[in-house]
């Protein structure tokens, strides 16, 4: 009785109200898309044995895969006769780590498709269905310059893949011709309007800078970092092969 009288509640509203709009949950066309986008797959870097040696010994901790990497290649040789021994190398200044404040997913990040159906001189009502007309690149980015962009946004990704459990990509595309199978009832004597939209992931934080220095003395090798600052960073992140959907009934064109 209850869904009956919701029915009748929505078809009358649909009938005399000027413009009904009803939002989609998101929904996932990596298998319809017809651009492949390629998988973001960035794995969490380990650290060597001699590499997690000399990061355990930093005062600032360091997450940055680049200098993880750097670290990976490089190779101290111990010898019994280096008792006075002693060596700075600079390997210069670095973002070391980021650490995520807030993230937060906008469902409706970027319009990138509008299908339309007039049904107003019909008899019966009409089926709307998603397809891309035309393809649409989405692209993300930071929303702020700052020191080492690359580096900073592959950090920023990481955190923000773990945090969402969501395929992102600071770039991606929804080819022409994808489409869903998904209809949409336009009524007689009504417009109706599917607007799809690509998602983003909104992540803030802050990223600490250090200029690195590993330091030799004897057969001792330790990581010293200096001049640390931290500055707040703010980054948009396109979701890959997602698509939410708003759709619109309505009298007059739109």
């Amino acid at each position: 009785m209850r869904k009956w009288f919701l029915a009748c509640a929505i078809s009358l509203f649909v009938a005399y109200s000027p413009a009904l709009a009803i939002a989609a949950t998101p929904v996932d066309i990596s298998k319809e898309n017809t651009y492949p986008n390629p998988t973001q797959d960035l794995p969490y870097l380990q650290p060597s044995p001699f590499a997690k040696q000399l990061i355990e010994t930093a005062n600032v901790k360091i997450e940055n895969p680049e200098l993880i990497r750097l670290l990976n290649e490089s190779s101290v040789s111990s010898t019994p006769f280096a008792l006075g021994y002693r060596a700075t190398i600079y390997l210069g200044q670095w973002p070391l780590n980021y650490q995520s404040l807030e993230t937060s997913t906008n469902w409706e990040y970027q319009k990138v498709n509008t299908n339309f159906l007039d049904n107003r001189g019909g008899n019966t009502a009409q089926k709307l269905y998603y397809k891309q007309e035309m393809q649409k690149h989405i692209r993300g980015g930071l929303t702020a310059p700052v020191p080492n962009e690359e580096a900073v946004k592959k950090m920023m990704l990481l955190t923000a893949m773990k945090k969402t459990n969501l395929p992102l990509s600071f770039s991606t595309v929804i080819g022409i011709g994808t489409k869903k199978d998904q209809p949409y009832q336009v009524p007689v004597k009504k417009l109706g309007y599917l607007y799809a939209f690509s998602p983003a992931v909104n992540e803030k934080g802050k990223v600490t800078y250090g200029e690195v220095y590993i330091v030799l003395k004897g057969n001792k090798k330790k990581i010293v970092v200096k001049n640390v600052m931290t500055q707040g960073v703010g980054a948009w992140i396109p979701v890959q092969d997602r698509l939410s959907f708003l759709y619109i009934i309505s009298d007059q064109p739109r």
